[in-house]
């Protein structure tokens, strides 16, 4: 898991990569994983379009302050606007540009966009097409395994793909009508590798070091994505790729330290709502015997002092239940 990687010219510090998760990996939650040793990490989906025209959201998540490699995920589904969009990345210092085709979100879909191109393969080449033509950086695409169990078609998507000019495939091994439900297929995705020569990442349910090298081992992998595991502990993925976590008497400043970014991040008022789901996510992993009206009080609370205050309280065992260290 530690040894290092490409992915066209752009090197990669080791196997362990974060996930794309929009509304989870922001600018502070980025960096604080990649601090912890992720070999790479990646935007929130950037809307191509809304990128284009300026919208403020895309330009927040197109942000890579401190990090390199810098990847950046789009999504649309007109090859104008992805191609434009590309290009203003690359002009703002990414790295890597990834394709969205794997996002199972209605309001993704709903547009056409994500793994709904899945459906439509030709289309779907024709915006890799143009995004691997605007721009000199490599481009990469993220997919599920198919849209349904009647159309596994990663494999042919994949090989297409590679002929385009893409650098790196990576697939969640479950189809976009599962969701999250059941368990990833992590075998399937070895008839991806059987496809492609180019580096292929598998993603879906790692949650151990035991998972990482057996997601590999089935899939025939150079790599492993982690997303959900990492909520509630960004150092996670560092911790996969052989770092060692925080210590647990620096718990409560990271944590209250990542809740104060959130807020530099996005202005307060925004950065307080922001925060809310890790705050929950901590304190269900470091702190699982909390009071319910300890913990709705932390989460809800408008007053920013006061989160930091109590989450220092919370997390050093002097308030509360006890917390509860689970770095790895």
């Amino acid at each position: 898991m530690d040894t290092p990687f490409s992915i066209g010219s752009v090197p990669v510090r080791n196997r362990v990569v974060l996930a794309p998760m929009s509304g989870v990996t922001d600018l502070p939650f980025r960096q604080l994983a990649f601090g912890f040793g992720a070999g790479l990490v990646v935007t929130e989906m950037v809307a191509s379009r809304e990128l284009v025209f300026n919208a403020a959201e895309s330009w927040s998540r197109l942000k890579g302050a401190g990090l390199d490699p810098h990847m950046v995920q789009l999504a649309g589904r007109e090859a104008k606007w992805l191609a434009e969009a590309a290009v203003i990345a690359e002009a703002n210092g990414a790295d890597i540009i990834d394709i969205n085709m794997g996002c199972p979100a209605k309001k993704v879909i709903g547009g056409y966009a994500g793994s709904a191109l899945m459906r439509e393969p030709d289309h779907a080449l024709s915006l890799i097409e143009a995004t691997v033509k605007a721009v000199k950086i490599p481009v990469t695409v993220k997919m599920r395994l198919g849209w349904d169990e009647a159309t596994i078609n990663a494999p042919e998507i994949a090989a297409r793909a590679e002929a385009a000019g893409v650098q790196l495939i990576t697939v969640h091994g479950r189809t976009r009508m599962q969701f999250y439900e059941g368990r990833a297929d992590w075998g399937a995705i070895a008839a991806v590798r059987d496809a492609i020569r180019i580096p292929l990442i598998a993603n879906g349910d790692v949650e151990t070091v035991e998972d990482a090298h057996e997601i590999l081992r089935r899939s025939g992998a150079d790599a492993v994505m982690v997303g959900r595991s990492c909520q509630g502990r960004p150092w996670h993925a560092g911790v996969l790729a052989g770092h060692s976590g925080p210590a647990q008497s620096d718990i409560p400043g990271l944590v209250v330290g990542h809740y104060r970014a959130m807020l530099e991040h996005y202005g307060e008022d925004v950065g307080v709502r922001h925060a809310r789901k890790h705050l929950g996510w901590y304190l269900d992993r470091l702190a699982p015997d909390l009071g319910p009206d300890t913990k709705s009080a932390i989460m809800t609370s408008k007053d920013a002092g006061f989160v930091a205050e109590a989450l220092e309280r919370v997390l050093s065992g002097r308030g509360g239940a006890g917390a509860r260290q689970e770095a790895a």
